[in-house]
């Protein structure tokens, strides 16, 4: 069993992934520079600033004067925060930071190396979820455990962190991420569409029911269609119901999961999706993934064509122009729709993605029924957070750098901006009852008021659900997700049937996890599941 010779060498390739953030800009000499973060092109960055938590150090008096830390980032948004807070931390510890940013498709690749090799010239990277099962089956991290509780470091609570994200914070019982990016998937939504009475009429005559927010797949793809050929931004031009990003390696395949999660995951399955951990069998040509697939391939009829050949930036501008009534994305969409330059500043809804009223249960070989809709939370994309080097030969400035890092001060401010891809995740971030917070944050960084609670409730509900989307934490993670990218995109484009395709990926993992080792792949699943 071999992967074909194109997946073979886009696996080799990109095994690092793309990041929901962005490629670099070249500056404009006539205008501000823009971040190198983005590649949207709709609205401008945000300009909140974010506040100082900590005073500099006394002479003679600084913790860790004479130290070196040196950090590996994504050249991308995610790294903007780490660059804003260089100044203070060397200032309060009296040691000196080494930001080395590179592009995503080199970060992995690079940090990897470095630990396999152990050469230690990286203290910490501000790594993709992904990366831990590479990174703890080899036994290249330290755990903070130690330094958790350890009044010496900025105080961050765990426990701020709601359920979902709160896991891939942890692998095998010990803490290795230190919260700050939180990713999870939702749907966005045109409100002013959708309580046009005008709408609501033609939409009712048409299919039989009132327009709403989508709960189920087949509501959703009711009204992508419904919308889809009419002009939604008032410019003339013909639009579209739903916007995905498909470009090959450039993460559609997140897009998949996050729908897919609610025709497999059940309250009978909570954790079976990828593989059977007794065996590593794939398990992603099931009925459940069969019959999602079908509808994500019905769905991209709604969309434009281009968007086979889209990053999610590009995506994201069709949306941010008005052009699309839904999407399915990070939390990044909601901000960016907040800038300058946004068409959909205060028509922007989100919700939980919609779910179904029958799964595929793996473990009992059939469809379940439910009476309530079956919805499964996600934390589907990168989460970046840092993680310490087994290797770093300044462990303890390094954590205290993240914990800094982690403040609830600036991880206020950083979840209210669109432009440095840091998404909310903690209880800080979400509204009562729920949550601790205040909309003060995104007032301040220019929200629409209705967009906030919209957007908050949306994410609040993803990451608290009981049900959870089971994330892949294992070596050769990207490569599984990449292997089973490409064959979506066989059948979004119509090269392949949805069951054709799936097949044809479950051809792929096996190839990926005979070559990393079942029995130490099975391991890994099954310490990653918690079994």
């Amino acid at each position: 069993m071999m992967l074909s010779s194109f997946v073979r060498t886009c696996v080799v390739l990109m095994v690092a992934g793309v990041p929901p953030a962005f490629a670099a800009d070249p500056p404009d000499a006539k205008a501000p520079p823009r971040p190198e973060s983005t590649t949207v092109t709709v609205v401008q960055p945000s300009d909140v600033p974010v506040p100082r938590v900590l005073p500099p150090c006394a002479p003679g008096k600084c913790l860790f004067a004479g130290q070196k830390v040196t950090v590996i980032a994504t050249k991308s948004a995610i790294s903007i925060a780490l660059l804003e807070v260089e100044e203070e931390f060397e200032a309060a510890t009296g040691a000196e930071l080494d930001i080395v940013r590179m592009p995503g498709i080199e970060h992995f690749p690079t940090i990897i190396s470095d630990m396999t090799n152990r050469i230690g010239k990286y203290d910490a990277s501000i790594a993709g979820g992904w990366w831990i099962g590479d990174m703890v089956a080899g036994g290249h991290l330290l755990s903070y455990d130690q330094w958790y509780d350890d009044p010496r470091f900025p105080k961050w609570s765990v426990d701020d962190v709601l359920p979902g994200p709160r896991n891939l914070l942890s692998y095998g019982g010990k803490k290795y991420m230190v919260a700050y990016d939180h990713d999870g998937q939702v749907m966005y939504f045109r409100r002013d569409l959708l309580a046009d009475a005008r709408h609501q009429a033609a939409f009712r005559q048409k299919y039989g029911y009132a327009l709403a927010v989508p709960q189920t797949w087949a509501q959703f793809r009711d009204a992508a269609e419904y919308f889809t050929g009419q002009d939604l931004n008032g410019d003339g031009v013909p639009d579209h119901g739903i916007v995905l990003a498909l470009k090959p390696g450039s993460q559609g395949m997140f897009n998949y999961m996050s729908l897919s999660a609610s025709f497999v995951i059940g309250p009978t399955n909570a954790r079976l999706y990828w593989f059977d951990p007794q065996t590593m069998k794939p398990l992603i040509e099931s009925p459940g993934h069969v019959r999602a697939l079908e509808v994500f391939v019905d769905l991209v009829k709604f969309g434009p064509r281009e968007m086979l050949t889209w990053d999610h930036g590009r995506g994201w501008d069709h949306f941010l122009a008005g052009r699309a009534a839904f999407a399915l994305t990070w939390g990044d969409l909601g901000a960016l729709a907040q800038q300058t330059g946004s068409k959909v500043k205060g028509k922007t809804g989100a919700a939980q993605i919609p779910g179904t009223h029958e799964y595929y249960d793996l473990v009992q070989g059939k469809w379940v029924k439910t009476d309530a809709i079956n919805r499964v939370g996600n934390t589907t994309g990168a989460s970046w957070a840092g993680v310490i080097s087994k290797y770093s030969k300044a462990p303890e400035a390094t954590y205290f750098l993240l914990s800094l890092l982690a403040a609830k001060e600036k991880s206020q401010v950083y979840a209210a901006r669109g432009s440095d891809g840091i998404d909310p995740g903690r209880r800080f971030h979400f509204l009562p009852p729920e949550g601790t917070g205040t909309t003060e944050p995104y007032l301040r960084a220019g929200w629409d008021a209705a967009d906030i609670r919209d957007y908050l409730g949306a994410f609040q509900r993803t990451f608290s659900d009981k049900q959870q989307f089971p994330y892949l934490r294992i070596p050769g993670a990207y490569s599984y997700w990449l292997a089973l990218d490409l064959h979506l995109v066989e059948a979004a484009s119509g090269q392949l049937s949805p069951a054709a395709a799936l097949k044809a990926a479950v051809v792929d993992f096996e190839e990926i996890t005979i070559r990393l080792g079942r029995e130490r792949q099975r391991e890994a699943y099954r310490t990653s599941l918690g079994f």
